[in-house]
């Protein structure tokens, strides 16, 4: 048990801050702890990360694959089992990116895709702003209607 008789200072609390060019007597004076010549002892030395002291960096031996499309579009995917599950909750005859974003299905302000994943088989009214082939035939199938946004 800890009490104030048996308590101690955490390993390295009292040591010293290393106090560099203070003379021959400190052990680290002339040199500063930097060595005789060579890069690293010069002032104002700094590297760049990942330099290897002129051998090609690791990160440009690494072979680079793939590429990143800069005119991608996010969208906020959302599933019809989902929708149904929401329309039931709601018992809404439209489902609006707004009332997707107040139920929490939703949080980053992208387009909506509404995706055919699961089965629907109430009537109800999409607005999105993208429908996969087997989404909307699923919705129309049921009864429902799709309102595509711009």
């Amino acid at each position: 048990m800890i009490n104030l008789s048996n308590i101690r200072a955490p390993k390295k609390a009292s040591e010293k801050r290393k106090r560099v060019g203070r003379g021959m007597g400190s052990g680290m004076g002339k040199t500063s702890t930097r060595g005789h010549k060579g890069q690293r002892s010069r002032t104002g030395m700094r590297l760049i990360r990942g330099f290897e002291g002129g051998q090609m960096p690791l990160h440009r031996r690494m072979p680079k694959r793939g590429f990143t499309n800069i005119f991608r579009k996010e969208f906020n995917i959302v599933s019809l089992e989902r929708l149904v599950a929401l329309g039931a909750e709601l018992h809404a005859a439209a489902i609006t990116p707004e009332v997707l974003r107040k139920a929490g299905v939703i949080k980053a302000k992208h387009p909506v895709k509404i995706l055919g994943d699961g089965e629907i088989t109430i009537a109800i009214t999409v607005h999105a702003h993208k429908f996969s082939k087997s989404a909307q035939e699923k919705i129309t199938k049921a009864g429902g209607k799709i309102e595509v946004l711009q």
